[in-house]
């Protein structure tokens, strides 16, 4: 830091307040100190920076391995809003979210001095075990897990979500509208489920059996096939865009045609939902707000006495993006 402020013609506190954005600092001191260790090809050294403040400016992520859309969109928003906060990040993945190996990934972000987690928490068991990071670790939970002791939680309004899609469908005139449903223990699955079966009560519906499946087009291809062999079936609203796929390629199969005879409606607005054939009506989640509001709770609760701020959960509003695959019931 001495030969950087040497060269630039500047005190090594200088340096200091430029390596730390301190809005103190001149545009053309910066850039001449900016330049200065360009020239020098100056690193900070981050664990003496560790050493002195007893702070990693690392973030820990606690993930898990999948492909599906939705955790790995939350994994990515994450890493984005912590790199633009300054923050590294040290990202640990489970290969199931089992409580033991939810626990060890914590174990492992620990030994690697974080200053705090964030877990992608789908299930209350990934939630439950941030009760065991150590006192004084902050954590943030963020997923379709629901209320739990052991953290604060940010997640996406999934009943607000699933009302949106199935008012939208009563509202093209449909009698009533048929679910495809995610995995039953899948509190984001069970919420989507609730937010359409409570819809349906509300406007004096009936209310159609609904069977628990997966996140993939394959169990909405097996569902779509139920579904399309009934003749009253002119609505279906699926728990995701994949499992929208399955039942559209179902439809499609058995003569039925979407719209014109069936619409649907999906949960996520995937990239790909707009090239659907037709293009999906669908419920966005706002993947990048999510990332945001997880990182700003937890640098607020970093900030903070965690004593004076009880666990609480954050809802993040999603919205209904209309597309073609949704009209008037024949």
């Amino acid at each position: 830091m001495r030969d950087v402020a040497k060269l630039a013609g500047v005190s090594h506190q200088t340096v200091s307040r430029v390596l730390n954005n301190h809005p103190n600092v001149r545009q053309e001191t910066r850039l001449r100190v900016l330049d200065a260790m360009e020239s020098l090809n100056y690193r900070r050294n981050l664990a003496a920076r560790t050493l002195v403040t007893r702070q990693s400016h690392t973030l820990g992520i606690i993930g898990f391995e999948t492909t599906l859309f939705g955790p790995a969109s939350l994994l990515y928003a994450i890493e984005s809003a912590a790199r633009d906060a300054g923050y590294m990040v040290s990202i640990a993945s489970v290969r199931d979210l089992e409580r033991r190996h939810v626990v060890e990934a914590v174990d492992r972000l620990t030994q690697h001095a974080v200053d705090g987690v964030i877990a992608i928490a789908p299930k209350l068991a990934v939630t439950n075990a941030l009760a065991q990071v150590p006192p004084g670790l902050r954590r943030v939970a963020v997923g379709g897990a629901g209320e739990s002791d052991a953290a604060p939680a940010v997640g996406i309004d999934n009943a607000a979500g699933a009302r949106l899609a199935t008012q939208h469908l009563l509202d093209l005139g449909h009698a009533t509208v048929h679910h495809a449903a995610g995995p039953a223990d899948w509190p984001e699955a069970h919420e989507r489920i609730e937010g359409w079966r409570s819809t349906l009560y509300a406007a004096g519906a009936v209310v159609p059996p609904v069977e628990p499946g997966w996140w993939d087009a394959e169990s909405g291809y097996e569902r779509g096939r139920q579904l399309a062999a009934d003749p009253r079936v002119t609505a279906i609203f699926c728990a995701n865009d994949r499992i929208a796929l399955g039942v559209l390629r179902a439809l499609h199969e058995a003569g039925r045609r979407v719209p014109e005879d069936v619409s649907i409606v999906g949960f996520d607005d995937m990239p790909d939902a707009g090239y659907f054939l037709p293009p999906l009506t669908t419920v966005r989640q706002d993947f990048g707000e999510l990332g945001r509001r997880a990182l700003a709770l937890l640098l607020e609760h970093m900030a903070g006495d965690s004593a004076a701020q009880p666990p609480h959960r954050i809802l993040v509003m999603p919205h209904l993006v209309a597309r073609a695959s949704s009209a008037p019931p024949p």
